[in-house]
């Protein structure tokens, strides 16, 4: 055999002296046929750190590995041959000893299940004479090889296990002890090997000695893992104690085994089932009914759908090998994509089939040779990742009999008869069990990094794996030095990525599914803000008309790039939204393929906003916002429509996105669009008391005040910072901003806004008791609403004045100061000052209200220094 990975790896008749040269050569041939991307080949040669020369020094590599290879070609053929991204290695699976022990393993596990033991063994055995010492050793493993190893590893223990599993069938107990009692001291942890010694020391006539294997095997499990034997072990062992005579050997009748048909040869092709499969129960007996026949329809097609990563395939594939008794005749999957990920014909899928079923030879139309070879068989038949429904209708019609398990992105409605399951991602809990057991200590030792992983990776099933291995392959690394990389959204996916397991990659097959139009859209929604968007977003974003936009969002929706979500309590009943790691992938596709399209896109998303939270704002407050309107045309927009009667309950709803905006504004270096959009905002961060988002969006929109060197605008949102600050009961902070922001309004010739920094100071200065400088603030500020004719100033003056009388007994004066603001309000159109003022005027008693908390303003209520 010329390639050899099943120990030491070499290549006849020379194999490279240098590791890594050696290493390029086996992670190639462990992906036989396949491309290997060259990212692949330099994170298995230098992990994350490589150097600034390694793609230059892999194509040495390649080179000396090309090289070799020739040496053994006598016809002068190349196999390793350059394929974008990366590398194909293409060698005869008679001169690969992975490929030979694979085709042993399959045909001896094949003899067993037709219960030809004798076969059985001597392909089995002959599978692992082709192991000359670890898998892969005698070079450096990354992340693609030292998973391989393992699972070769595995794979060997499989193939062993089996072995003697015929070999006890056949009576060879007494020459497999001494062969177990060495196996159990190199794996005492195993329990299937003590259970095969266990056996094979009863059946010699050593019983004592097969208990006494029971009581170190147990003292091993209690000592090392904490854990009492499993049921099986258990239950031999008591049936050992009591001699039971069902296990005594006993020859079968027709030792020399029979020729058998082919309906008699179950046909297995599944992949390995996980080891870690963690979670889905309920979506487990849902399926489970369905193979079991006692669903809620009867049908015999189960379409499994839910969104790149999500693990259908391993879900289907848990199912296909927890029911073998269920289906004698075949458990087979089948993808339906080839290599590049072009869906395949259906007329190449029931090809692919017959050859897989291993149907003999037949003249007719392939879809009815299927029909035959299949027609009153027990057969799981699971097509994997499926297109569309019109790949697989002309499938199903060929399989009346068949049980199918379809998966696919998709949910396939348009099929008839069919049973359907959405896999969603994991619930907090199930991910976090999953993190920790795939990646073992480094994940237990520190659960509050574990549940922040679950999170940043949004339980999607393939990335909590990619994840849990990640840190598996870096010992060096603990789980909060992974989270600390996964917390970088735009970094994210490029964490994500170990050997060949890549969850961008995988989730790029479904953005590359659907149509440049909808590509486009996914790109650019990217920009949508957080959490969620209404479909208003949508069409501002994409620069196009409300039902055009909800058309390719619905799109997206189905092809599982976004998420709708129904919440008939709120505003917007349908929003839309992206998983965490679709998001980040939108934004990466739309850096590399659309990046002009960033900044038109944001704008036009302020500018809708801009429209709709000045039309909420002056609903709520008018006359509040001291920005001049927006110099260009605000979209087509309907905000009486989107807003609604309650402007509050809409900044509820958007206030989350509405921030984002303004965040994503400042990046941009749309200056206006951000100081606008905060001053916009204010009213309701106010009103709603959510200082911190109040305080985040005016500093963002105080730099980019400053950027354009915009009086006004830096004014305006000083002003408003000062109001903050003396919510917040910073006084010294807040008289010092009211000051500023009045020198700016002054300087700028905007004489209501100075105004009203004159009653904002006048409130401080009261609150600190310095009532005389007070009055005379909301003087100065009601002579100049009056002459600037500025209703609302003059209200918030007639305010001030009104507590200053309340303060010094002048109660009549305080009533008509309110009677005062009640009707300048009125002239300002705000129901919510003159709502204020009509209940103060209402409640102003004999008490000066100096040891009473007053209301100040609506809302807004000041207590007296104890």
């Amino acid at each position: 055999m010329r390639f050899r990975v099943l120990g030491p790896v070499r290549v006849s008749p020379r194999t490279p002296t240098a590791a890594k040269p050696r290493a390029v050569l086996a992670t190639l041939l462990i992906q036989n046929d396949k491309v290997v991307s060259t990212h692949t080949l330099i994170d298995e040669l230098w992990g994350t750190e490589p150097p600034r020369t390694a793609t230059t020094t892999l194509q040495v590599y390649v080179s000396q590995v090309r090289r070799v290879l020739l040496e053994g070609e006598p016809d002068g053929r190349q196999p390793l041959i350059t394929r974008p991204p990366g590398y194909l290695l293409r060698v005869s699976p008679d001169d690969f000893d992975l490929a030979v022990f694979e085709r042993l393993r399959d045909s001896g596990r094949a003899a067993f299940a037709r219960r030809d033991y004798a076969e059985a063994s001597r392909q089995l055995r002959e599978a692992l004479s082709l192991w000359t010492g670890p898998a892969l050793s005698g070079i450096p493993h990354g992340p693609t090889l030292q998973t391989s190893a393992i699972r070769l590893e595995e794979l060997r223990a499989e193939v062993l296990e089996q072995s003697i599993s015929a070999d006890l069938r056949l009576g060879r107990h007494q020459e497999l002890v001494g062969e177990l009692m060495a196996l159990t001291r190199e794996q005492p942890l195993r329990e299937s090997l003590q259970g095969h010694l266990m056996v094979a020391l009863y059946r010699s006539g050593r019983q004592s000695e097969a208990l006494e294997v029971y009581r170190r095997a147990r003292r091993s499990l209690v000592d090392e893992l904490g854990v009492e034997p499993s049921p099986a072990l258990r239950k031999l062992h008591e049936r050992i104690l009591t001699s039971d005579p069902a296990l005594a050997w006993r020859p079968t009748a027709d030792p020399t085994p029979r020729p058998a048909q082919p309906r008699d040869v179950p046909v297995v092709r599944l992949p390995a089932p996980l080891p870690d499969f963690t979670g889905r129960t309920t979506e487990l007996g849902h399926a489970e009914r369905f193979l079991a026949g006692t669903g809620p329809v009867d049908s015999r097609v189960l379409a499994v759908s839910g969104r790149p990563g999500a693990g259908k395939t391993a879900f289907a594939a848990r199912l296909a090998h927890s029911s073998g008794d269920r289906f004698p005749d075949a458990r087979v999957l089948l993808t339906l994509r080839d290599a590049g990920g072009r869906a395949l014909a259906p007329e190449a899928v029931i090809t692919a089939l017959l050859r897989t079923l291993e149907a003999p030879h037949a003249s007719g139309a392939p879809a009815d040779v299927l029909h035959a070879r299949t027609r009153g068989r027990k057969m799981l038949l699971i097509l994997d990742d499926a297109v569309s429904e019109a790949q697989v209708r002309p499938v199903l019609a060929a399989l009346p009999d068949a049980t199918v398990i379809l998966t696919s992105r998709h949910a396939l409605g348009a099929l008839e008869g069919v049973q359907h399951l959405v896999l969603d991602v994991l619930g907090r809990a199930e991910a976090e069990a999953l993190l920790m057991n795939c990646g073992g200590a480094a994940m237990a030792d520190d659960p509050e990094a574990t549940a922040e992983i679950a999170r940043l990776c949004g339980g999607l099933p393939l990335a909590l794996r990619v994840a849990a291995a990640a840190l598996a392959a870096r010992p060096h690394w603990t789980a909060a030095d992974l989270a600390r990389r996964l917390a970088d959204e735009r970094g994210r996916l490029a964490a994500l990525r170990v050997g060949d397991l890549d969850v961008r990659g995988s989730l790029l097959t479904a953005y590359r599914d659907v149509t440049e139009d909808n590509r486009h859209a996914f790109r650019v929604l990217g920009l949508a803000p957080l959490p969620d968007f209404a479909l208003w977003s949508a069409a501002a974003l994409l620069a196009t008309d409300p039902a055009e936009a909800e058309r390719r969002v619905e799109d997206l929706v189905q092809a599982r790039l976004l998420e709708a979500v129904r919440r008939p309590d709120r505003l917007t009943p349908v929003r839309y939204g992206f998983h965490a790691l679709l998001r980040g992938l939108a934004l990466d596709v739309l850096a590399e393929e659309s990046p002009h399209h960033t900044s038109p896109a944001t704008a036009r998303l302020a500018e809708a906003f801009l429209t709709l939270t000045r039309h909420a704002d002056a609903r709520l407050a008018p006359s509040r916002d001291l920005m001049p309107p927006p110099a260009t045309a605000p979209p087509a927009l309907a905000p009486e429509d989107i807003v609604g009667p309650s402007p509050l309950r809409w900044f509820r709803e958007e206030s989350p996105g509405l921030l984002e905006t303004i965040r994503q504004t400042h990046r941009a270096g749309l200056w206006h669009l951000c100081t606008a959009l905060a001053s916009a905002a204010a009213g309701y961060y106010e009103a709603a008391a959510l200082w911190s988002d109040w305080q985040e969006s005016h500093e963002l929109a105080l730099d980019a005040a400053r950027e354009t060197e915009d009086l006004l605008a830096e004014a305006v949102v000083l002003r408003s910072l000062a109001d903050l600050e003396w919510q917040r009961h910073h006084p010294n902070a807040a008289r010092d901003l009211y000051r500023l922001a009045w020198q700016l309004f002054t300087r700028a010739g905007h004489r209501v806004g100075a105004g009203r920094c004159l009653s904002g100071e006048a409130d401080v200065l009261l609150g600190l008791g310095r009532v005389a400088r007070a009055e005379r603030n909301y003087a100065r500020a009601l002579s100049v609403a009056r002459t600037e004719a500025d209703p609302r100033g003059e209200a918030d003056a007639e305010r001030g004045l009104a507590l200053v009388a309340q303060r010094e007994g002048r109660l009549p004066e305080a009533h008509s100061r309110l009677t005062a603001c009640a009707t300048a309000a009125a002239r300002a159109g705000d129901e919510r000052w003159h709502a204020y003022a009509t209940r103060r005027a209402a409640t102003v008693t004999e008490s000066a209200g100096v040891t009473q908390p007053l209301e100040v303003r609506p809302g807004v209520w000041l207590f007296p220094e104890s």
